[in-house]
């Protein structure tokens, strides 16, 4: 199958002189001038959508959800339920990476896996991370080296708790043992080995991750932390640590991720280090609220669109290692979302070359191949 996206604004993030986007199969064919004469000669089945007055861009990589749901610290009838694909798309999220939360104990990792795999059928791209909050971790296969070795779906170890009442307070010396296991585990198989931190709001802030850069031998792009938004104090040490070469993340919960994203920047983070997550499904948390906080960015806090894009696509795909994720190229995934060039509301998602969402609304019954 051939699809044009025509007449639209493109982004790759960056913004590029171009008009049109070619897609075949599952992958980005050309950007560039392209019309229906030049595809009618091949004789091969194609769509034509008009993207004329908006914006054309990478589906949103999604780098930290509780696909399985979360909550629970409030007994069990705070438990949450479980992210649907109809949610991930009409938010533009055609990439998402799932997690356990503080309930290690009736969540599983295998039914995370699980719905991870449903996901991937239902044609939207989905990975996890092994482990959980606390240590020792939990896996798949009894190691988390090599549950990244044996299974295709896991990138990282996490989301591990630091500096939490949460948190099982790991030593140093356990935090560098499982920082290693998940880099050497990612060597192996060719991803990203990173061990995803959750930043709580004590008062050791990221000092265990700093120390693990000052004492060991440790890669600092295998270090990612997630809500370094809670506070000043936590979000200042997350800039230093981005400086470091860590990836910081900004999650979407309570409104107000672009002002977090704009202190971030004015107070010397590295750009390229930055990613937003949105945390579904924590309690007051979905999938849609990365969108919203995508808009209320550029709308509410003045930020330029071409700056916070690279935040919710190009990013999160570095960051784990994603290759043909959150950027728009030749050869690589065919993952476009179209957004009203005004409202920058969701009006197309094609998720591996096949059209999802049209006009705002899902396309029903038309799952995907393995992504």
């Amino acid at each position: 199958m051939l699809t044009l996206i025509r007449n639209g604004v493109l982004h790759t993030p960056a913004p590029v002189d171009a008009r049109s986007v070619l897609l075949v199969g599952d992958r980005v064919a050309r950007l560039g001038e392209v019309d229906e004469a030049a595809l009618a000669p091949l004789g091969l089945p194609f769509e034509v959508v008009d993207a004329r007055g908006g914006l054309v861009i990478p589906g949103f990589v999604d780098p930290h959800q509780h696909l399985i749901g979360a909550g629970g610290e409030k007994g069990f009838a705070s438990r949450m339920p479980e992210v649907s694909l109809e949610q991930l798309l009409l938010a533009g999220i055609t990439t998402v990476v799932g997690c356990l939360g503080t309930d290690g104990s009736t969540r599983h990792l295998g039914a995370l896996l699980g719905k991870v795999q449903q996901l991937v059928a239902q044609g939207v791209s989905a990975f996890l991370y092994t482990g959980g909050f606390h240590l020792p971790p939990l896996t798949l296969t009894g190691s988390v080296t090599d549950d990244l070795v044996f299974i295709d779906r896991v990138l990282g170890v996490g989301e591990l708790a630091i500096s939490d009442v949460r948190s099982s307070h790991p030593t140093l010396d356990e935090l560098a043992r499982l920082v290693s296991a998940a880099m050497v585990g990612g060597r192996t198989a060719g991803k990203a080995g990173v061990t995803h931190f959750h930043a709580g709001p004590g008062r050791t802030l990221l000092k265990p991750l700093h120390e693990l850069l000052d004492r060991y031998e440790v890669v600092p792009e295998c270090l990612y932390v997630t809500h370094a938004n809670r506070t000043d104090a936590l979000m200042e040490d997350a800039i230093a640590l981005s400086r470091r070469g860590a990836f910081v993340d900004v999650d979407t919960v309570d409104p107000g991720a672009g002002r977090w994203i704009r202190y971030y920047l004015e107070h010397g983070g590295v750009p390229e280090r930055l990613t937003v997550s949105s945390d579904a499904h924590t309690a007051g948390a979905e999938p849609a609220r990365l969108h919203q906080e995508f808009v209320a960015a550029v709308h509410e806090h003045g930020l330029p669109f071409e700056q916070v894009l690279p935040f919710f696509t190009a990013n999160p795909a570095t960051a784990l290692k994603l290759r043909g994720k959150g950027r728009l190229a030749p050869e690589l995934d065919a993952d476009v979302v179209v957004l009203d060039g005004r409202s920058l509301e969701v009006v197309h998602v094609f998720s591996r070359g096949r059209q999802r969402v049209r006009d705002g609304r899902l396309l029903e019954g038309r799952q995907g191949d393995e992504a």
